[in-house]
């Protein structure tokens, strides 16, 4: 087993996610007006990236600990085709954001008053977490995860257990391990 690292030699938080996005108003409108996530930060900018000068607008959003989601837009259509192209959906991927059940409450009511795809809304409870998930303008699964009560021993006994759960994974041991459900 190894010895948990000194935090000082980790990452200290993630300082944002990137994506491309086809249309940033949209992606404004659904991140600030309905999430509710504050547009901190937008850089227009032309760079040459490639072999070739880029000129795009990158937007941040901020998140309570300071780190951001970010979207990128390309002024030229081949470039926005080059760096944008169409992701398929898998529900794997995904990004996930914790929040407190009043946020997920408070998230989930804006996009059902909105009519925000319906279909494409949902919960999901994994009994260590309930999962509030939508899809955003551009095609981004989201997560909005709010823990189950007594998580941090559940995280702590997981930490324990992470290397050895894994082990037996990869050995063919495909037996769950989530209690909670």
């Amino acid at each position: 087993m190894t010895s948990t690292p000194d935090v000082s030699t980790l990452p200290s938080r993630l300082h944002h996610n990137a994506y491309v996005t086809r249309d940033q108003e949209a992606t404004r409108a659904f991140y600030e007006d309905l999430i509710g996530l504050p547009l901190v930060a937008t850089w227009k900018e032309a760079d040459e990236l490639f072999g070739a000068i880029r000129t795009y607008c990158h937007t941040f959003y901020g998140l309570g600990d300071g780190s951001a989601l970010a979207f990128f837009q390309f002024a030229d259509a081949g470039d926005q085709e080059q760096f944008g192209p169409q992701m398929p959906f898998s529900p794997f991927q995904h990004i996930a954001l914790k929040v407190t059940d009043d946020v997920q409450n408070a998230i989930a009511e804006r996009l059902d008053d909105a009519g925000w795809k319906p279909e494409e809304t949902y919960v999901l409870e994994h009994g260590y977490c309930r999962s509030l998930y939508t899809s955003d303008p551009n095609g981004l699964l989201l997560e909005f995860t709010a823990d189950a009560p007594g998580v941090e021993d559940t995280d702590a006994q997981r930490r324990t257990t992470a290397r050895t759960e894994l082990k037996a994974w990869l050995e063919g041991d495909h037996t769950s391990n989530n209690t909670w459900r």
